[in-house]
């Protein structure tokens, strides 16, 4: 009588760091060797296996070829706004599901603090997404409108970071793509972990999960929300309340990314038929703030 066939574990990301590392503590492998994994991945984004990171054993080399891939997960497509300024990632997971990540480059120095002009300079953020949809359900979200499907790992987390770092440098992170981060608490931690960690090395205040209060004017998903965007004026009158009366410190979110549906609230894997053209202007901070 055969036997039955015992089905193969599917490889999982080098980004997903507390799998390796116990995975090469198990066979007594350093994870100093880590990080040079981690660069070397960066470095050269679409390598296909991990034969070419240097200075590993022999038994790294073989442990790697078994259980692990540089990334798993796949950049299928790309949307640049008009103005160049947002660039919309379309990435694939291994298990078949999609999610989008967006690039958002603005320069601080359009923007002003309390009336003042900001220092600065030019820089890039990246919002990342931590699950296949969203259970919470927003009517004002596009996301929502998915449901839940899956949580992400945290190697598919870092990894919007490595097909992001392929367009821009990155300096700052915020956990506002599809799905809620605190459902997807441990993988949320260890992603941060290793943000900040070599060879990315972001700096702890330059990575924002989305708790912070500040109002986002709301941006439209088609029909599947019967809301309306507020007015400038409005919001503007709506922010004087809350910080001349209650003293509650809030910023106006800087719109990006409209026109490609990157947006926040907008996300919902999928992209218009062509890639946008036009010439880049820099916008002012993402989370300007205005009195």
């Amino acid at each position: 009588m055969a036997s039955a066939a015992v089905a193969v574990p599917s490889r999982r990301s080098v980004f997903d760091a507390s799998y390796i590392r116990s995975e090469f503590a198990a066979v007594g492998i350093s994870a100093h060797f880590i990080p040079l994994i981690w660069k070397y991945v960066l470095q050269n984004p679409r390598c296909g296996d991990l034969d070419g990171v240097p200075s590993l054993s022999t038994a790294a080399y073989a442990l790697l070829r078994q259980k692990f891939r540089p990334t798993t997960s796949t950049l299928t497509a790309t949307a640049d706004s008009k103005d160049r300024t947002t660039t919309k990632l379309l990435i694939r997971l291994q298990n078949g599901e999609s999610v989008e990540a967006v690039i958002m480059r603005y320069d601080t120095r359009l923007g002003k603090y309390d009336g003042k002009p900001r220092s600065g300079g030019v820089r890039s953020t990246l919002c990342v997404s931590s699950q296949v949809g969203c259970k919470m359900g927003c009517r004002f979200c596009a996301t929502g409108t998915m449901g839940f499907k899956s949580n992400l790992s945290s190697g598919e987390i870092v990894e919007q970071l490595v097909h992001a770092s392929r367009y821009s440098q990155i300096r700052n992170i915020v956990f506002m793509g599809m799905g809620e981060p605190m459902n997807n608490y441990n993988a949320l931690v260890e992603a941060i972990r290793v943000f900040t960690e070599s060879p990315f090395q972001l700096s702890p205040k330059r990575i924002t999960v989305s708790t912070v209060v500040n109002l986002i004017p709301f941006n439209p998903i088609g029909s599947s929300s019967n809301f309306k965007t507020s007015s400038d004026q409005n919001v503007k009158k709506f922010q004087k309340v809350l910080r001349g009366i209650y003293n509650i410190r809030t910023t106006i979110r800087q719109e990006m990314g409209q026109d490609i549906a990157g947006a926040c609230g907008q996300l919902v894997v999928s992209l218009p038929d062509e890639r946008s053209a036009g010439g880049a202007t820099l916008l002012s901070d993402i989370e300007d703030l205005r009195i």
